[in-house]
C-alpha cells in the first residue's frame, strides 16, 4: 500500500510538539524512541525517515512523517500480543489487518493536536499510498467497511467510530 517515489512535503514529527507525540503514544503504553537527526532509524521497514518498531517502542526522528509514525503505531495496536512480543521491524500482517491499520491511522490522527484526519489523508495521498478507489479519503468513506468492522470486532474501535485506547488482546 505504500511506495514513496520521492521525498515530498508532508507533516513530520518535528512539525508538532514532542509532548503531544509522547502523550499520544503513552495512551497505548507505547514508548517513543527519539532518534537524533542524521542517525539511522532502527527497525524501519522502509528505511529512513520512516518510523521503526520493536516491541512497544516506536522509533522516530524529526523528519519522520506523521503518517509513518501512525502507521507503525497502528501495526503495534492491531497485531496479536504474541506477534507484538516478537516484533522487530516487520509487522507481518495480512491484507485485512493492513487495511485495518490504514483505517485506524486515519481515525487516530484526530487525537494528535495539529494533525487530524483530513491532513493525514492528504499526506497519505502525497506520499503514495494506493487504494482501489484511488484517493485515501474515497477509500476511507466508501470502501473500508471491512477494515472498520475488523477494528470493531477486535475491540479497537467503538460503535460510534471512536478509538478505544488499548492494544489488541489487552482490553
Amino acid at each position: 500500500m505504500f511506495q514513496p517515489a520521492v521525498q515530498r512535503k508532508v507533516l513530520c514529527v518535528g512539525d508538532i510538539d514532542p509532548r503531544d507525540v509522547e502523550e499520544f503514544l503513552g495512551r497505548f503504553r507505547l514508548v517513543p524512541g527519539w532518534i537524533a537527526d542524521g542517525n539511522p532509524i532502527p527497525a524501519s521497514f522502509w528505511g529512513d525517515p520512516e518510523a521503526g518498531i520493536i516491541g512497544r517502542r516506536v522509533f522516530i526522528r524529526a523528519d519522520t512523517p506523521i503518517h509513518s509514525m501512525l502507521h507503525e503505531v497502528c501495526h503495534v495496536i492491531c497485531m496479536s500480543s504474541d506477534r507484538r512480543d516478537q516484533l522487530d521491524r516487520d509487522a507481518g500482517s495480512d491484507d485485512m489487518e493492513e487495511s485495518a491499520v490504514c483505517y485506524l491511522q486515519i481515525v487516530l490522527a484526530d487525537y494528535i493536536s495539529g494533525v487530524g484526519r483530513e491532513r493525514l489523508m492528504r499526506d497519505m495521498d502525497e506520499w503514495g499510498y494506493s487504494f482501489r478507489l484511488g484517493r485515501t479519503e474515497r477509500w476511507f468513506q466508501d470502501d473500508a467497511n471491512d477494515a472498520e468492522a475488523w477494528l470493531r470486532a477486535e475491540g479497537l474501535l467503538s460503535s460510534t467510530n471512536e478509538a478505544i485506547f488499548c492494544l489488541r488482546g489487552e482490553q
